[in-house]
């Protein structure tokens, strides 16, 4: 139970609804923030692993997808744990465990013990995204939830985009194994503020009054019935929401771990970059993708109340995924090499623009299955971020050419704009 004391409110007090969501969603931020500081780091500091393990491309390319298929193998059954037992102790276990192996990182001898390392990392943060949504959906009033995914987004991407700097200056003074250290301790602060303060529901929390508890619930259909064994997955598996909306999420996650991967090496080898504007110009795109969070979180609840469940979803969506093939796709066209780090920004801060539509979509059609439906989405994406970098490395061998890659995921957002046309979120898993 929480430590904080049970306040008290006057007759005035209780008209007004109290503020403790505010609380969950800063949690919820700073959460990802520490997430993505753990996920980013490891791409900066590539070139010094390779060259102190002696790892060709190849094998740094399978140690960056030895975490995203550990990823996609436990996301499923993270989140149905956490769908029964609720995110505050299921968070707990995920990010203690992806604190302890991102510091046990530092500890990697050869490619073998990496891979290692890195599988049992991923295993260990499968679950945190839908633990994210499921925790939203018992939080978040739902005409706010897409704004609210924006901003939580924002925060990723926001320390997606400064952990190149920040390990680029840490660097300077520490080894690249003392940086997993480093980042690795954050996640325990955390974890402290959280079993402290969290409880699974408006309810149970002490510090919330009834005006609070109405906001949030108001609006919030009916919770469906249970669903068991079989008939279960086979619900969820034949809805005809599953498969667009888990093909629709693989270009995005695709997109990212090009990102967090190869992004710098791309720039280097491809466009010349060196030193400080390298790490300035690999942060980029997670920096720009901060406004994409924002205003697509904005953007598909106003979109929700204008026009209808359908388009505030689905059309936001698709649109972003087809502006992002076609500037992913003029990047690999122009000369210029800020011209193109521009135009994949631009393509990242699309379909970023993308997210708030996307799991709240996952909120809207999976009602007390939230955990299992995003887990079920997310674990799709992990196709692009397992086969991604080692398909950046096939096509770099066949084609000799940086652009290959680049083209390939712009191929692949078209592709998603088409999957979200047969996405309806009026329709419910779990009808």
């Amino acid at each position: 139970m929480p430590l904080t004391p049970t306040p008290s409110f006057s007759p005035a007090d209780t008209a007004r609804p109290t503020r403790v969501r505010h609380g969950v969603v800063g949690l919820m931020v700073a959460l990802a923030m520490v997430t993505y500081l753990d996920r980013v780091c490891i791409g900066k500091l590539a070139p010094d692993i390779s060259r102190d393990l002696a790892l060709s491309k190849e094998q740094m390319s399978w140690v960056f997808s030895s975490f995203a298929l550990a990823y996609a193998l436990f996301e499923v059954p993270t989140a149905w744990w956490a769908d029964r037992r609720g995110t505050r102790s299921v968070l707990t276990r995920i990010v203690l465990w992806w604190s302890a192996l991102t510091m046990a990182t530092a500890t990697a001898f050869n490619y073998a013990s990496l891979l290692v390392i890195r599988f049992l990392f991923g295993a260990g943060e499968a679950g945190a995204w839908p633990c994210v949504a499921r925790t939203f959906s018992k939080w978040i009033p739902p005409l706010q939830r897409g704004r609210v995914q924006g901003i939580f987004f924002a925060g990723a991407h926001l320390a997606g985009g400064l952990t190149p700097l920040l390990v680029f200056e840490l660097n300077k003074w520490i080894s690249w194994r003392w940086v997993f250290v480093v980042c690795g301790g954050v996640g325990l602060g955390w974890v402290l503020a959280w079993r402290r303060w969290f409880q699974n529901t408006p309810a149970e929390h002490p510090a919330t009054n009834a005006a609070e508890r109405e906001l949030i619930t108001a609006g919030r259909p009916p919770v469906a019935a249970q669903h068991e064994g079989w008939a279960y997955w086979r619900r969820l598996l034949a809805h005809r929401n599953t498969l667009p909306l888990c093909l629709g999420y693989i270009p995005n996650s695709t997109a990212f771990y090009f990102c967090i991967t190869w992004l710098p090496t791309y720039l280097e080898e491809k466009h010349g970059f060196k030193a400080a504007a390298l790490g300035l110009f690999a942060g980029l795109p997670l920096f720009t993708a901060v406004l994409g969070d924002l205003f697509g979180g904005v953007a598909t609840d106003w979109a929700v109340r204008r026009f209808g469940l359908r388009f505030g979803r689905a059309g936001v969506a698709g649109c972003g995924n087809l502006f992002a093939g076609v500037a992913m796709i003029s990047a690999a066209l122009v000369p210029h090499p800020v011209a193109a780090i521009c135009l994949i920004s631009l393509a990242v801060t699309a379909t970023m623009f993308t997210l708030g539509a996307t799991w709240s979509t996952c909120q809207d059609i999976g009602g007390a299955h939230v955990g299992v439906v995003s887990a079920a989405m997310n674990t799709a994406g992990q196709i692009g971020a397992i086969g991604g970098p080692p398909m950046v490395t096939f096509l770099l061998v066949r084609f000799s050419d940086w652009n290959a890659p680049v083209l390939a995921i712009g191929g692949l957002f078209l592709v998603g704009a088409v999957c979200w046309l047969f996405v309806d979120p009026r329709d419910r898993v779990f009808e």
